[in-house]
């Protein structure tokens, strides 16, 4: 456990129990074609090359359902909606629509510093960085990607903002919102900040005697919100959300409370009483 010093909509609900995981996943929807997970943070999408017995979300439905596809990843640092196919046929019509980039892909985040935009459209492509192993970079030699930014509130150090996805590369919205000056408020492979904590933003916090700090964030936080697709035998659309999880809603909660945004005032000048 990190510590620090003192000096901070149809839903089926079905729960898979994981070994080592801290919470059970939830399952948001089934039939004979699809899976909706609600995918909790820190739990791998697939097996680990390297570490195959680590808990991962395919794993775990393989294990329940037999035979299931994957459609779309999400990092394991990154929580919510996540959709599985349970045969090769609606496998094929699902990535058709990813492909075609139709799926609507709607996510929520927390950045650090003020967004000054009230929807701006990131438009950079993006492609593997030849230095960092696994890790992404923007670049005009890239593959072309396109992340539409909105944002919800600002606080003092801080912004929440949702972010729709037009095209879905490895790591998109994080690399995105680093290249424009807000990085999520804690990335440990595109920011510098690690650990958020209550004291980063309450003036003079205290601490018990003898007890340290724990911090209420010590992970990326960005969280698919909702996704939105036609269903591949109904050919209905079809929508599924689900809730951020506590970690998320305990930040914005403690950045409403002690980082409230308070815009500078604005002042009306008579241009002509300045002219020479």
């Amino acid at each position: 456990m990190l510590r620090r010093k003192k000096t901070p909509t149809s839903t089926i609900k079905a729960v898979l129990p994981i070994q080592a995981v801290a919470k059970p996943v939830e399952i948001l929807f089934e039939d004979d074609s699809i899976v909706i997970v609600n995918k909790p943070a820190n739990l791998l999408t697939l097996p680990d090359r390297y570490s195959p017995h680590l808990p991962n979300i395919r794993t775990m439905l393989v294990d329940k359902f037999g035979d299931i596809f994957v459609v779309h990843r999400l990092d394991k640092e990154t929580s919510g909606v996540m959709l599985f196919a349970k045969d090769a046929e609606s496998h094929r019509h699902l990535n058709q629509q990813f492909e075609e980039h139709t799926v609507e892909k709607l996510y929520y985040g927390i950045v650090g510093g003020i967004f000054n935009h009230e929807v701006i459209d990131i438009d950079i492509p993006i492609a593997q960085n030849p230095k960092v192993l696994g890790l992404m970079m923007p670049t005009a030699r890239g593959k072309e990607a396109l992340t539409i930014v909105r944002c919800l509130e600002k606080y003092r150090l801080a912004s929440f903002v949702e972010c729709r996805l037009k095209t879905g590369r490895q790591h998109q919205i994080r690399v995105h919102l680093a290249a424009i000056g807000h990085p999520l408020l804690i990335d440990k492979d595109y920011a510098e900040t690690t650990e958020f904590y209550v004291s980063t933003v309450k003036k003079n916090y205290r601490l018990a005697k003898n007890t340290d700090e724990l911090p209420i964030l010590t992970r990326t936080p960005l969280h698919a919100w909702s996704l939105s697709f036609i269903h591949p035998k109904t050919e209905e659309q079809v929508t599924f959300t689900c809730e951020m999880p506590k970690d998320m809603r305990a930040t914005l909660q403690v950045l409403r409370k002690y980082s409230e945004y308070t815009p500078l005032p604005t002042m009306d000048f008579d241009f002509e009483e300045f002219q020479l």
